[in-house]
């Protein structure tokens, strides 16, 4: 009895119902437990009683838990439910930001405005939430700078550090080298400020002890 008692209040508490859901003349079990449309328990009752309750209620009549013995059937606007399901779904798709790679193109010896205007492109795609992938191709002799590339790319990070953490070093693949920076989170961030004010703090601490 006491499973019963708990089973209903899962019932109650669950907003989210099967899109198959079997609705009025389609539900085919002979009897139900019955909840009304407050989510009130009505015993179980035949499937003509509760059909017609609802009908009364100018309701539907929704098979909520098919697997229950007997099933669980609640009196609902369900066309309105299912609206409003649909409508949740659509806000929470846009909510979800889809994360993208864009890339950006170096070059071993880039001019350093040059190397700026591609910071700030990649500071546009970090805080968009997108990771940005850079990469430097070596062409003809180029190959004996491959150092010097990876010198380039360690410092074009250095340049967005602040809002971004290195995913994958610089890696040689080929005549190519790329590397891919992920945007910090919120509580990254946080976290690095938290402790530049310390550190401020403790200087300054220890300048004063200097002093005195």
């Amino acid at each position: 009895m006491a499973e019963l008692v708990r089973r209903f209040f899962l019932f109650q508490e669950d907003t989210t119902i099967s899109k198959e859901a079997l609705i009025n003349e389609q539900i085919r079990a002979k009897e139900v437990r019955l909840l009304d449309a407050d989510g009130n328990q009505l015993g179980i009752v035949g499937i003509q009683e509760a059909l017609q309750r609802a009908s009364d209620a100018n309701l539907d009549l929704v098979n909520i838990s098919p697997n229950a013995a007997p099933p669980v059937c609640k009196i609902m606007d369900y066309g309105k439910y299912r609206y409003d399901q649909q409508k949740k779904e659509k806000d929470n798709r846009k909510k979800q930001k889809t994360i993208e790679v864009k890339e950006l193109r170096l070059s071993t010896f880039i001019e350093e405005h040059d190397l700026d205007t591609r910071v700030n492109q990649a500071l546009k795609f970090l805080a968009n939430g997108d990771k940005v992938k850079v990469g430097i191709r070596f062409r003809g002799r180029e190959m004996g700078y491959v150092n010097k590339g990876r010198e380039t790319m360690l410092g074009f990070y250095e340049k967005l550090k602040a809002e971004g953490n290195i995913e994958k070093q610089p890696v040689l693949e080929g005549r190519n080298m790329s590397m891919i920076i992920a945007p910090k989170t919120e509580k990254e961030k946080e976290k690095e400020a938290k402790a530049a004010r310390l550190k401020q703090e403790q200087e300054r601490s220890a300048q004063q002890t200097d002093k005195e």
